[in-house]
């Protein structure tokens, strides 16, 4: 125990010293909550518009505003040909063009079908996607009032209604929050990067330094040595936690439904787990450069995009899917948006935590392993 302790506090004292991992520890991981929960919300709103509108009447003017009154998107240009409204787009200045026909108010007057143009920019797919999505509702929506006023007209004034109503309840975030999705998410990626980046050094640091040969004549094992490296800084990342926690109530408003202290300890184990694998990775790395391309190549690229916090796990290749299993992330983020959003506890969310012990546990025992106190 002794030995141990002096491993710790060997590193309490490397980490106070070091104005760099200072910053990276205290400021790193508030920086990232509050940039990528303003900045990486999800949502797609006032999306740029060009509009040429060739029929000028009562009708078309309140076709647009059904597009421009929901938020979704923003009049900004008005073209007044179909060369213009592309060069719009063309230029970045809207993201969609809108033609409108001479004859659509007569069209529509008459009960006819009338047909607009509308040109999206295809080169971000996602956004490209979310805007036809959201056209495509938006034109259904007027459609159908346009056929109710219609029907109406023909019936004599009779208050016709449509024949289904779709009710539909949203779970766990009923107003759609992309805060409230993101927030939940952020922590175990945050956590993940600060935890990699703390550890991923500390052995080959050592060698690099010439120090490592002073703990190699010690008595010392090799597990009190992994465990007297990892207990400083998993103190440290569970009071970042709690501050993550904390801020994201006082800015966001997002705090958990479930347990806190049940997240907290499941952080703890996470933690753990995701220190032990960036131990290891400086243990199997030679160079500080070797172990921030394999802490960041093998392990932090595929959490941001593996682990679900952008894409889906359901649609991945099987092996893609496997091999984000592997990743601790990819368990903690269920837990986090389980007990943070849907306020579950550990009976529901045991498929995710019994992978999250048994790979701290392997991952862990593998850095011990990966030692050998050898120069």
């Amino acid at each position: 125990m002794e030995r141990l302790l002096t491993i710790m506090k060997k590193e309490f004292f490397h980490i106070w010293r070091d104005p760099r991992t200072m910053a990276l520890i205290i400021a790193l991981p508030v920086m990232l909550l509050v940039l990528l929960g303003y900045g990486v919300s999800g949502e797609t709103t006032d999306i740029p518009m060009a509009v040429a509108d060739f029929s000028k009447t009562d009708a078309s003017r309140r076709y647009i505003e059904y597009f421009t009154t929901s938020g979704d998107f923003e009049f900004r240009y008005t073209a007044f040909s179909e060369d213009e409204l592309i060069n719009l787009i063309d230029n970045d200045r809207a993201e969609v063009g809108l033609l409108i026909p001479e004859n659509f108010g007569r069209r529509v007057d008459t009960g006819k079908t009338a047909v607009t143009q509308f040109y999206i920019n295809g080169s971000d797919p996602s956004i490209a996607q979310t805007t036809s999505l959201k056209i495509g509702t938006i034109g259904q929506i007027v459609a159908q009032d346009l056929l109710v006023e219609q029907l109406t007209r023909l019936t004599g004034g009779l208050d016709l209604q449509l024949p289904i109503d779709n009710l539909s309840l949203m779970l766990y975030n009923p107003n759609a929050d992309p805060g409230l999705f993101m927030i939940p998410g952020l922590i175990p990626i945050i956590l993940q990067v600060q935890t990699l980046l703390l550890t991923a050094l500390a052995i080959v640091r050592e060698r690099e330094q010439g120090t490592m040969e002073q703990l190699i004549v010690t008595p010392i094992k090799s597990w009190e040595l992994m465990l007297g490296k990892i207990i400083p800084y998993l103190l440290v990342c569970i009071f970042n936690t709690l501050v993550m926690l904390w801020l994201g109530q006082l800015i966001f408003g997002i705090s958990a439904v479930g347990s806190v202290w049940e997240l907290v300890g499941l952080s703890t184990v996470f933690i753990l787990g995701s220190l032990g694998l960036g131990v290891l990775i400086s243990n199997v790395s030679r160079t500080q450069m070797q172990a921030m391309y394999l802490a960041v190549g093998v392990v932090l690229i595929p959490a941001i995009i593996l682990s679900g916090l952008i894409i889906s796990r359901s649609g991945m290749p099987r092996a893609t899917y496997l091999f984000s299993e592997l990743l601790p992330v990819t368990h903690f983020l269920e837990i986090t948006r389980g007990i943070m959003l849907k306020g579950v506890g550990a009976d529901v969310l045991w498929p995710s935590i019994w992978p999250l012990i048994v790979l701290s546990i392997v991952y862990f025992m593998a850095s011990v392993l990966a030692f050998r106190k050898r120069i």
